[in-house]
């Protein structure tokens, strides 16, 4: 049984959303966004991997949020920045090679251990890819946040195109969606570029229980 990351980050997000949103005094309470943040901050404390600085929004999180409390659509403008901003933090692979070990990314795929409070700081998390994703016949629990990536790389085959969209999508997801819900795995420094690698091969190889039938070995 896979352990997911996502329920504890999902209620703390959800809190974040309402701190966001608070652009002014609350008409009913009369209570400020510090004050707001003051009693978040007052409330949580940094335990192992889990530090207080998951409280703190960059502008990109808070124009998200409250596009997502509002529904009120991003202007383009809106959008290109977050996109611009976000294409700019993605790094390369130091060799310039994509593709790593699919069976190593195979298992980062299924461990969705990683940034809650009882893991240990600075051990490796996983990427927890089935929490969101439907990737191979074999696995029975899979996610539909994301779309199916079942038979990636057969159906779009490895040239250098998809293989620069997959990894800028995987590094920041949202360089091409602005408020996208995908974790930014390595903007936010969640997988390690040799983890990052190992999930593109995952991916692409045509070995991989991604893009072979049955069940996977």
């Amino acid at each position: 049984m896979k352990k997911s990351t996502s329920a504890p980050l999902c209620v703390l997000a959800g809190i974040l959303i309402l701190h966001a949103n608070i652009s002014a005094a609350d008409p009913v309470s009369g209570t400020a966004p510090e004050d707001v943040l003051t009693e978040l901050k007052a409330s949580f404390s940094a335990k192992g991997a889990a530090t207080m600085d998951r409280l703190d929004q960059s502008a990109m999180q808070k124009t998200c949020s409250e596009m997502e409390m509002t529904g009120t659509p991003l202007t383009k403008e809106q959008s290109a920045e977050i996109k611009k901003e976000a294409l700019a933090s993605i790094k390369r692979p130091a060799d310039g090679k994509y593709l790593g070990d699919w069976k190593a990314g195979e298992k980062i795929a299924q461990n969705g251990r990683g940034l809650q409070s009882s893991d240990k700081a600075g051990a490796p998390n996983g990427g927890n890819c089935y929490a969101c994703h439907n990737m191979s016949k074999a696995e029975i629990s899979f996610g539909n946040i994301g779309p199916s990536l079942l038979h990636y790389g057969k159906e779009h085959g490895t040239g250098q195109a998809i293989q620069d969209y997959v990894w800028n999508k995987i590094y920041n997801s949202h360089s091409s969606t602005a408020c996208s819900k995908m974790p930014r795995f390595g903007a936010a420094a969640i997988l390690t570029e040799a983890q990052l690698k190992d999930v593109m091969a995952l991916l692409f190889d045509p070995e991989s229980p991604v893009n072979k039938d049955g069940t996977a070995k």
